[in-house]
């Protein structure tokens, strides 16, 4: 496993972390079985996983309550990141927010507290205030945001002291959005890309070979068509495109004999301010095999093949 740091902070983290919001056991996910999440995570520990993020709305505060049980005895050697609902940004409610975190966690503090979505009738001065004070107070080592873009992230051009450490993003091979302006924005900024969906709800995996084998409870994303049950959008989608993809990138992975999702993440961990990729682990298996992409490095030939036949 290897390790970065988290913007200008000195947390070190290990470049795969536990995304803990498929344990939850919630609509996209199905239910998960507690000893297999629980094996989950001290199967990431065992691999050298450092670095756990989770957040209330993940199961209504179960990912948070599970993950303060099994991390308890080791405390001190991990870096737990949780995050604050956007309704929940007023100071009082912001501070409240932290410390029910911090109940579930069963920890006097948590490492990274990020704003979980950007939200434009809070009152941002007073949020990164409370966020500072929070982390005089020791109860977080730092703060972070999550899904915020550039006009998101713009007053803090003016106030130096609310840079964050971090913005969670979705990013993946097959979706590159953030490339264009925010990645650049948070480069110049020193602020870490903590990746979600790096392995886009398991089309990345290589286990689904067309569209109607994705369980339909994950098909919402605009790579579906409208058409698919539980879609938000109105739009056709880029199934063809997507599959097509897949089958590349798969290719690539048969050639060098590596599982395709460690392709995948060795691929998002070779670009530009990426500190750590945040994986769904379900059970020791998963975990295991997720968190060896830690220590994959790709070519720069095979790094710039993934990157021209997905953009």
């Amino acid at each position: 496993m290897r390790y970065r740091f988290l913007g200008q902070t000195p947390i070190q983290v290990s470049t795969v972390g536990f995304g803990a919001w498929a344990i939850s056991g919630d609509f996209t996910w199905g239910a998960q079985d507690e000893r297999d999440a629980e094996a989950a995570i001290r199967t990431a520990l065992e691999e050298g996983v450092t670095f756990f993020d989770t957040a209330p709305a993940y199961g209504e505060g179960r990912s948070e309550t599970l993950l303060g049980r099994v991390l308890a005895p080791v405390r001190h050697r991990v870096v737990i990141a949780t995050k604050v609902p956007p309704t929940s940004l007023e100071p009082k409610a912001l501070r409240a927010s932290c410390e029910e975190s911090l109940r579930r966690l069963n920890t006097e503090y948590v490492d990274l507290l990020q704003i979980h979505w950007p939200n434009p009738k809070a009152d941002m001065e007073a949020a990164f205030e409370t966020l500072l004070s929070l982390q005089s107070a020791g109860r977080i080592r730092a703060f972070g945001v999550s899904n915020f873009g550039c006009r998101d992230l713009a007053p803090i051009l003016k106030h130096p002291e609310w840079v964050p450490a971090t913005n969670q993003l979705a990013y993946s091979l097959l979706f590159r959005a953030i490339e264009y302006e925010i990645q650049p924005f948070c480069v110049k900024q020193k602020i870490s890309i903590l990746c979600y969906s790096p392995l886009v709800h398991g089309l990345l995996t290589g286990k689904f070979t067309s569209a109607d084998e994705v369980p339909v409870e994950r098909a919402r994303t605009r790579h579906f068509s409208k058409n698919r049950p539980h879609t938000r959008h109105g739009e056709a989608g880029a199934e063809a495109e997507t599959f097509a993809a897949i089958a590349a990138i798969r290719e690539v992975a048969r050639e060098l004999e590596e599982p395709m999702a460690n392709i995948a993440l060795a691929w998002l961990l070779a670009q530009e301010g990426v500190a750590s990729v945040l994986v769904g682990m379900r059970n020791a298996i998963q975990a295991r095999r997720n968190a060896r992409a830690g220590q994959l490095a790709l070519p720069p030939a095979i790094i710039r093949k993934l990157s021209d036949m997905t953009q």
